[in-house]
């Protein structure tokens, strides 16, 4: 039986936390139509400090795209370079060399 209180007691204080939570949104609503060129230019400054952050971590993010296209590049010309048919053949008879065969 103490289960049932207990999700009872659970349910009344989940009941009131949503209550609570619905009256501060009024509130908040309540105070941006009362003063809505404020509450207006705050959203908008808001929304424009936003956009600055985000600009900044698009321009991160291309810099970083960018380094590694960089990176990958050298590897894949190194890689070709490796497997040019002279190269490799430079390659084997160096191997051949080295293990006596």
């Amino acid at each position: 039986m103490a289960r049932l209180g207990n999700r009872s007691g659970a349910d009344g204080r989940r009941t009131r936390l949503l209550d609570r939570v619905a009256q501060l949104g009024r509130r908040r609503r309540a105070a941006d139509l009362a003063a809505p060129g404020d509450a207006q230019e705050r959203r908008i400054e808001a929304l424009e400090e936003r956009v600055d952050q985000l600009e900044a971590l698009l321009e991160g993010l291309q810099d970083s795209v960018h380094r590694e296209f960089i990176r990958e590049g050298e590897r894949i010309d190194a890689l070709e370079r490796r497997t040019e048919p002279a190269e490799i053949s430079r390659a084997l008879s160096r191997d051949a060399r080295e293990r006596g065969i």
